[in-house]
């Protein structure tokens, strides 16, 4: 299962994101939902870093795992990249409920 866990401030805005696991819905290589999934968070974590020029507080990928924290001053220029990941994350979790898993989790500082 893909867990996509996405990092808040206090006040519910979003930082981040941690997304690890396989899809388990074909072989490696051709797991479409592991595809879709990746290829979104790799799209969000590009965009802030090359398009938007944000220094991200963590950023760490390998296989089957990806890490971008954001500092908070960075959130409102990210804000809409970080929905979209969410809308879209959501969306494969409500059409392969056994495959993709979202939650959110507090950060403190």
């Amino acid at each position: 299962m893909v867990a996509a866990c996405f990092l808040t401030a206090p006040g519910g805005a979003v930082l981040g994101f941690h997304i690890s696991g396989h899809a388990g819905c074909g072989e490696a290589g051709q797991d479409i939902v592991c595809a879709a999934v990746s290829s979104a968070a790799y799209l969000v974590a590009n965009t802030i870093t090359d398009v938007l020029r944000v220094t991200p507080r963590t950023l760490e990928a390998g296989e089957g795992e990806m890490c971008l924290l954001i500092y908070g001053r960075d959130e409102p220029m990210c804000r809409a990249l970080f929905a979209g990941l969410r809308a879209h994350l959501s969306g494969l979790a409500e059409q392969y409920p056994q495959a993709v898993k979202v939650t959110f989790q507090r950060r403190e500082g």
